[in-house]
């Protein structure tokens, strides 16, 4: 018991001691935007994490023997998250998905459709932190498509 809580808060200082402020492209109207690379690179983190998550288990079957390595890769595991939500915030969500009028129905329902897919993606990003779940991987993935077709339709 007393291994596991040894574990637990050598896990938890690691993880606030690794908390960086949100980079983010910069915010200025300097015109200079990569969609197409954004979008290549959720699917990179998103694989990075599901790579993440199956390390965590198969080393979790031998007991604390491996407690470094579980820390290391559940540390890799939510920066790869956290980079998917800065994607999708500071680059998506505050640049690149422009508001719509709603007379213009066709425009207005694409931006509605953008902000859910966007929304929905943090959380499974958020979720892939919180669990080694690997539905939240498939589910991810599965956003990022349907937010890429509607994106670049």
């Amino acid at each position: 018991m007393r291994k596991i809580n040894l574990l637990i808060v050598s896990t938890l200082l690691i993880l606030f001691s690794t908390i960086n402020s949100a980079k983010a492209h910069c915010e200025i109207p300097c015109g200079i935007y990569g969609d197409s690379i954004r979008i290549k690179l959720f699917y990179e983190h998103i694989s990075t994490i599901e790579k993440s998550i199956n390390k965590i288990k198969a080393l979790s079957e031998n007991g604390t023997k491996n407690s470094h390595d579980i820390i290391r890769w559940v540390i890799n595991k939510e920066e790869h998250a956290k980079k998917i939500q800065e994607i999708a915030s500071q680059y998506f969500m505050h640049q690149r998905i422009k508001p719509a009028n709603k007379s213009d129905k066709k425009a207005y329902q694409r931006y509605i459709k953008q902000l859910t897919l966007m929304h929905k993606i943090q959380i499974y990003a958020m979720k892939s932190k919180q669990s080694t779940n690997l539905d939240n991987i498939k589910k991810l993935r599965e956003l990022v498509h349907s937010f890429e077709h509607v994106y670049f339709e």
